[in-house]
């Protein structure tokens, strides 16, 4: 296998038979004493050998030939970070697809939900594997052949699967907690939960090997590898979630002082199927789409994506899923000094119930509305206005259209083989980005007193959301345009800098929470957020029952029958599968977690 000009993620089966297709492409039919199309300890232990299986480990990132069964395996956790929370429904129609349904209404122990939230622990794990595959193929191919690696290549290379072994557990962590932790010399899947403590002192002894072993460039030039500063960024992120903001302090402001990253220089530039743009000084960890690579089916793509696309109406064809909610819409609205109305109005800027449409044009909202939704009557970067038949249901979700994962039609970036090819593409996958992570820094300053700080960081975001809207789109050259544009008329964008200092520290918690909102809707990101606030009980409730003026229960009729968020909701249930596989002697070496 040849990496040339971008670092291609291919599918892990056919990742691994791309190694062995180095041997067995000659005369393979007829040698068939020493048959070559096959993978065993002595095609694998070779340099090829371990830096296949590497890229097997990277592909686990996505829904791979291992963990299709539903779109539990995506990496944008858009079924349970944003179904989950406010920021989405589940879309499409009413009995399609039940388990996404039964996550975004809270009811997770029922079966459909559970096959969902298995095949998320099934992904994680799958990555874990492969990444310990590959620590121990290394540790194979320098003891049988000490000159096949270079002592660079061999450090980057446990560097790399070190890395992402944190990074699949910290999937775990984020979703069960209480999760096993394996490392590659374990030999028995059957081990017992860690506690969450226990797996953070885990997650950070990995990154800090990690870092110690990466260089601060990709390794051979192959953009989407990690390296250092990746896996200090990453410590930092664990480190919040932990709790740890005098830790993550230390460690992310290293990372804004001396690290590659900065803000693209335009919001549009962020989710994007250009690729002078993808791969920029934003992106810190990101999934390599890839598209027209040789794979027939093309799911080495967003595959974890295919379904977030405008319906059968839109030039997509399908399938109408991961729909924004009406709270998040309404949360986008400004007040006239172009701060978020939320904090302005908390009693009424979720009053709103009606469609809101390019009509709407004279109500000042954030530029980064139109850059998230799909909104009717608005153009939808160069594919034209959102029109009629967009939308597969909207009384089962809603009037809006997710718009991230879309590609721009002049952006080269769809698919030419594979089911409906036309939600198929090359827009790669934020998984970490440097606002993420800024705001992650914004965040930890305001929990040890540093306001300021995190005041100039938040007006960083917002000046950066100021600079482009989405324009007419009638071209590559007019679908970002200055907020101002005389063109729109579809929209009043309006962004303010917080000018003065914060009052209190509630008021600039407040302020960091919402900006984490705005700037990362539909990314995967809100519940998880909410929840290690501790605030997901009021917000989840408030969603369904009422909170700034409105409720999804009045909007929307499945919410009717959803249930509360309760203390039990602040992990997810641990796969009752993966319970009874762990059994010893019939006793589970896996504990539930409380009240499921």
């Amino acid at each position: 296998m040849t990496l040339i000009t971008k670092f291609r993620l291919l599918a892990g089966a056919g990742a691994l038979l791309s190694v062995a297709a180095a041997y067995g492409c000659k005369d393979f039919l007829t040698n068939n004493a020493t048959p070559q199309g096959t993978l065993n300890d002595v095609t694998l232990t070779t340099k090829t050998g371990v830096e296949g299986t590497l890229i097997a480990a990277y592909r686990a990132l996505d829904c791979n030939y291992q963990t299709t069964a539903n779109w539990g395996c995506a990496v944008s956790n858009w079924v349970f970070g944003s179904v989950a929370s406010d920021d989405a429904y589940e879309g499409s129609q009413a009995g399609d697809q039940p388990g996404i349904e039964q996550v975004e209404l809270m009811h997770w122990s029922a079966p459909d939900a559970e096959g969902y939230i298995n095949t998320k622990w099934r992904a994680v794990y799958d990555g874990v594997a492969r990444s310990n595959a590959t620590l121990r193929l290394l540790k194979s191919v320098q003891a049988s052949n000490p000159g096949a690696l270079t002592a660079a290549d061999a450090a980057g290379i446990r560097g790399e699967a070190m890395f992402l072994r944190a990074h699949y557990h910290f999937e775990a962590y984020r979703m069960w907690g209480n999760v096993p932790y394996y490392r590659e010399d374990d030999n028995d899947f059957r081990k017992a939960n860690e506690t969450k403590a226990q797996v953070v002192t885990d997650l950070l002894r990995d990154l800090d090997s990690a870092a110690a072993l990466l260089p601060t460039t990709p390794r051979n030039g192959q953009v989407g590898r990690v390296t250092k500063w990746t896996a200090l960024a990453y410590k930092g992120r664990v480190q919040v979630y932990a709790g740890d903001y005098a830790g993550a302090l230390t460690t992310l402001r290293n990372v804004q002082a001396s690290g590659p990253y900065k803000l693209q220089p335009s919001f549009d530039q962020v989710w994007t199927g250009f690729k002078q743009y993808q791969n920029g000084p934003e992106t810190i960890f990101a999934y390599q789409a890839s598209i027209n690579d040789g794979n027939g089916d093309g799911e080495n793509s967003n595959y974890g994506e295919r379904l977030n696309f405008p319906s059968a109406g839109s030039p997509f064809g399908c399938c109408g899923f991961h729909q924004p909610s009406q709270n998040l819409v309404n949360y986008f609205r400004v007040d006239a000094t172009g701060l978020p109305l939320a904090l302005s109005d908390p009693a009424n800027w979720n009053a709103n119930n009606a469609e809101f449409s390019a009509a709407q044009n004279t109500v000042p909202v954030d530029p980064r509305l139109d850059w998230t939704v799909g909104r009717s009557g608005v153009p939808f970067k160069d594919w034209g206005p959102v029109g009629a038949g967009w939308v597969r249901s909207p009384e089962h979700g809603g009037p809006y259209t997710p718009k991230k994962n879309v590609h721009e039609k002049s952006s080269n970036a769809q698919s030419n083989v594979g089911w409906t090819n036309t939600q198929l593409n090359s827009v790669n996958i934020h998984v970490f980005r440097y606002a993420d992570l800024l705001l992650l820094l914004a965040e930890a300053e305001v929990e040890a007193g540093s306001l300021e700080n995190a005041r100039t960081i938040v007006n960083q975001i917002r000046t950066r959301a100021g600079q482009k809207a989405q324009g007419p789109g009638t071209s590559a050259t007019d679908i970002a345009v200055p907020i101002n544009d005389p063109s729109i008329t579809w929209a009043t964008y309006r962004v303010g800098l917080y000018n003065a200092p914060f009052a209190s520290q509630a008021a600039a918690r407040a302020a960091v929470r919402a900006e984490r909102r705005v700037e990362l809707a539909m990314e995967g990101q809100r519940f998880f957020d909410v929840r290690r606030w501790g605030v997901a009980d009021a917000v989840i409730n408030g969603y369904f029952n009422g909170i700034g003026g409105g409720s999804e229960k009045s909007r929307l009729a499945q919410f009717n029958s959803a249930e509360a968020f309760t203390t039990k909701h602040y992990l997810y249930p641990i796969p009752d599968q993966q319970i009874q596989l762990s059994s010893v002697s019939g006793t589970s070496t896996l504990t539930q977690n409380t009240g499921w």
